[in-house]
C-alpha cells in the first residue's frame, strides 16, 4: 500500500531514506524518536507515521512538552481528579486517555522534566497510567512517538535526560534532514509556499527568477521550512512584480552567503574583502554549522560558481576547481544539484 503522505513536500534522497523508514515503522506499535533540527516538520512527519499505521482511524493526540509550565504538564499527560490541586474543580482525563487506542505525540520531549520522565517511562513500560491526585492505576494502549530537537545522548551524558527513559524511546530512530541538505527540495517548497499565501491573499502568482532560485539553493536555511515559509510569505505582500528578482530577497540571505546587490534588480556580485581571508571559526559560529556542514557549504558555494563560470559545462567546471569530471558529477548528485 502506497504511503500517505500528505502535506509533506519534497523528493530529495535525503527524505527519501526517511520515507524508507515510514514505511517499514509505521504499520507497527513500535515507539519512535524523531529528532531533526527545528523547523524540519516533525510533527508532519508523525502525522504521517500515524495516518499510515493500525491505528489511523484512532486518536492523535498531541502534546509539546516545552510549551506547558512543568507544574501543569503532568496533569496535562495524566489528567488529575478534583480537588487534587488549586482551581482543579473537576476531574479531567489527561493526553494519555484522550489517546487511548491512538497515538501520542510527546513533542520536545528533551524539555521534559526528570521526575516527570520516570512517570512516562512507567506508561511505556506498563502500559498504565495514575492521574494526579489519584488512587487507582488506568490501563491505556496508545502508541508512543516523541520528538526532539535536542542531543538526548548529549542530555543523557550530562544527567539532564533518562538514559532509561531514552533507550525505550529510541527504538525506532528517524531523523528529518535539514532543508540545506535536500537540494531541489528548496524550490519545490518555495514554490508551494508561494502559491499557497498567493491563493490566500487573492493576488496573482509569483514566479522565482533564475538568480533568486540559485540564491535559494545556496542559503544556509538556519531556520528550516519555517523559515522558508515566512520568507515567501514576506515576498507575496511586498514584490511589486511576477516575478521574484534576487535583489528582493531578504537581506539576511545575502549576508549569509557573502553577496550585495549590483544594482535595485537581478545582478548580484561577490562582496569580496581586500586581500584573501581565510574562513574562522567565528564564522562557523555565525551560521550554526558544525565544521563537516560548513566545509560542504563551501565546498558546494565553489562548486555552483564553478558551474556558472563554466556555463554548465562541466568538464570545463571540473578543470576549475581541480577535480575529475565524474567527481564533480559524484558531488553535484550528492546535492540534488543535476
Amino acid at each position: 500500500m502506497a504511503l500517505n503522505l500528505d502535506g509533506i513536500i519534497g523528493n530529495s534522497p535525503a527524505l527519501a531514506e526517511v520515507f524508507k523508514v515510514l514505511a517499514k515503522v509505521a504499520p507497527t506499535d513500535s515507539t519512535v524518536l524523531v529528532t531533526g533540527e527545528s523547523g524540519t516538520g516533525k510533527e508532519l512527519l508523525v502525522r504521517a507515521l500515524h495516518r499510515n499505521s493500525a491505528r489511523r482511524d484512532q486518536p492523535f493526540v498531541p502534546i509539546n512538552c516545552g510549551a506547558i509550565p512543568r507544574e501543569l504538564l503532568e496533569s496535562e499527560l495524566f489528567g488529575h481528579e478534583k480537588g487534587a490541586f488549586t482551581h482543579a474543580i473537576r476531574t479531567r482525563p489527561g493526553r494519555f486517555e484522550l489517546a487511548d487506542g491512538g497515538t501520542i505525540f510527546l513533542d520536545e520531549i528533551g524539555e521534559m522534566d526528570l521526575s516527570l520522565q520516570v512517570k512516562i517511562l512507567r506508561a511505556l513500560q506498563e502500559k498504565e497510567i495514575e492521574r494526579v491526585g489519584g488512587t487507582c492505576i488506568k490501563k491505556v494502549d496508545v502508541r508512543v512517538v516523541a520528538a526532539t530537537n535536542r542531543d538526548l545522548e548529549g542530555e543523557v551524558a550530562a544527567g539532564r535526560f533518562r538514559e532509561d527513559l531514552y533507550y525505550r524511546l529510541n527504538v525506532i530512530p528517524l531523523k528529518l534532514p535539514a532543508l540545506r541538505k535536500r537540494g531541489q527540495d528548496i524550490l519545490l517548497l518555495a514554490e508551494y509556499f508561494l502559491g499557497r499565501h498567493c491563493g490566500s491573499k487573492a493576488r496573482k502568482g509569483l514566479t522565482l527568477s533564475e538568480e533568486a532560485k540559485r540564491m535559494l539553493l545556496t542559503y544556509s536555511w538556519p531556520g528550516n521550512v519555517r523559515e522558508l515559509e515566512n520568507f515567501m510569505e514576506r515576498l507575496t505582500i511586498l514584490c511589486e512584480d511576477n516575478e521574484i528578482q534576487a535583489a528582493e530577497l531578504p537581506e539576511k540571505i545575502f549576508e549569509d552567503i557573502g553577496e550585495r546587490p549590483l544594482k535595485p534588480i537581478e545582478k548580484v556580485e561577490p562582496l569580496r574583502p581586500a586581500g584573501f581571508a581565510w574562513p574562522s571559526l567565528k564564522d562557523m559560529r555565525d551560521k550554526n554549522l558544525k565544521l563537516k556542514d560548513f566545509m560542504e557549504a563551501i565546498e558546494g558555494r565553489l562548486l555552483a560558481e564553478a558551474l556558472e563560470e563554466a556555463e554548465g559545462v562541466k568538464n570545463k567546471a571540473a578543470e576549475l576547481v581541480g577535480i575529475k569530471r565524474t567527481t564533480l558529477i559524484e558531488k553535484l548528485k550528492k546535492r540534488d544539484l543535476l
